[in-house]
């Protein structure tokens, strides 16, 4: 019983003369073509032959019966066809005529082909500068790239947009290939059915590997950010969770929580923690924190002392990535605040540290090693208070 084998096929389809030197070499080695998948070409392993190979080009996918059979007539049997392309084999010591004897003829057998080539190239370049323009409006368009970077949502449409804009290259490549194939035709230069094949094959062979693994690889980066990520309400009292806690910084033992404000799936987002996982910042806490004081008021009076705090913190794969990490972070989270206000500060057991303060809100930035925090509160407590917390908090992370 022959077995079948499947080979990685080149995907440069549309060198003829490289295919058909190809199947040729293959048959002397007992591979012989039965079917063309999209990646792959199906072969039947059996006793090493010598074949010669023609492809013919039609503007139809699906050749005649009556076409098949005037072909075997003269020696040539259909083997399969892929696309707009139809395989035909003959033993070599047939010595079978060639399917088209004048070049110049042939050549006008591949004008629709150009003309669709022409025109996919064109969609798919179309919709490559679409993507880049969305991409860059993601990338760009707050300013903050190394915070969409590490936060991840961007890294599978960054590696489909390459792989789009390969598509484009090879759809531009081929119409351009065909229009030159074309030219020689009509010049009565005949294909040569022996082009060497190897070189054409180990590139795209590596390329196809590569960019295959790669899509693979970040196609299921959502799925493992849905199956890691958590959203939980914020127990009372402190956990060895990396997050500045509300009671913490106030050290105030009457502060309570304050009613929720909103709740979905027993869960209060007014006091909740949220885990979130990229690959470059495996370990990604946000947390919101609310409070009330009873019978403290505001100093301008407006109600009921209530405090809050919101904290972002990030563990890096690459730890270099923190100084940029804190510049976008500062640039997502300054709203009208000038840049200069946000100070940066030495201390003694951080790498690095700007702060800003005005009135009742304080905002800390903050690094060590691999760790990034940020820290928004609101209230009267010191911000140095908001600073020692985050010294505690960060060291469980840094490394």
């Amino acid at each position: 019983m022959n077995k079948a084998v499947r080979k990685l096929r080149p995907s440069d389809y549309w060198r003829i003369g490289e295919h058909e030197s190809w199947f040729s070499d293959m048959a002397a080695k007992g591979y012989h073509l039965k079917k063309m998948g999209i990646y792959f070409a199906h072969f039947v392993q059996g006793e090493p032959k010598k074949m010669r190979y023609r492809i013919d080009v039609s503007i139809k996918k699906k050749i005649t019966l009556e076409q098949i059979e005037m072909y075997a007539e003269i020696g040539w049997n259909f083997v399969t066809s892929y696309g707009l392309f139809h395989v035909y084999s003959s033993p070599a010591e047939l010595d079978a005529p060639e399917l088209h004897t004048d070049p110049a003829e042939q050549s006008f057998t591949l004008k629709e082909m150009y003309k669709r080539l022409a025109l996919n190239a064109s969609l798919v370049a179309i919709s490559m500068i679409l993507m880049i323009g969305m991409l860059c409006a993601i990338w760009f368009l707050d300013g903050t790239p190394t915070l969409v970077l590490i936060e991840g949502g961007v890294i599978q449409q960054t590696i489909l947009t390459f792989f789009i804009g390969y598509l484009a290259y090879s759809s531009l490549q081929a119409a351009l290939s065909i229009r030159a194939l074309r030219k020689n035709l009509a010049e009565g230069k005949a294909i040569n059915h022996h082009a060497p094949w190897k070189k054409h094959y180990q590139i795209n062979s590596i390329i196809m590997v590569l960019f295959t693994t790669v899509v693979g690889l970040t196609a299921i980066i959502p799925f493992i950010q849905i199956a890691k990520g958590d959203t939980n309400t914020l127990p009372m009292v402190s956990t060895d969770l990396p997050i500045v806690r509300l009671l913490d910084v106030e050290q105030n033992p009457a502060l309570i929580r304050g009613e929720s404000f909103y709740m979905s799936d027993k869960v209060d987002w007014g006091n909740r923690y949220t885990y979130d996982w990229s690959p470059l910042a495996p370990i990604q806490y946000e947390s919101d924190e609310n409070g009330v004081v009873p019978g403290e008021m505001w100093e301008d009076g407006s109600g009921e002392y209530s405090p809050g705090i919101f904290t972002k913190v990030y563990q890096l794969s690459v730890p270099s990535m923190t100084d940029q990490l804190i510049s976008d972070l500062i640039e997502r989270y300054r709203f009208e605040i000038s840049r200069e206000d946000f100070v940066e500060t030495n201390h003694p057991e951080l790498d690095s540290l700007f702060v800003h303060e005005d009135k009742e809100r304080k905002e800390v930035f903050a690094s060590k090693g691999k760790a990034v925090i940020y820290v928004r509160y609101y209230g009267y407590a010191d911000i140095n208070s908001v600073i020692m917390n985050i010294v505690d908090k960060i060291d469980l992370i840094s490394h």
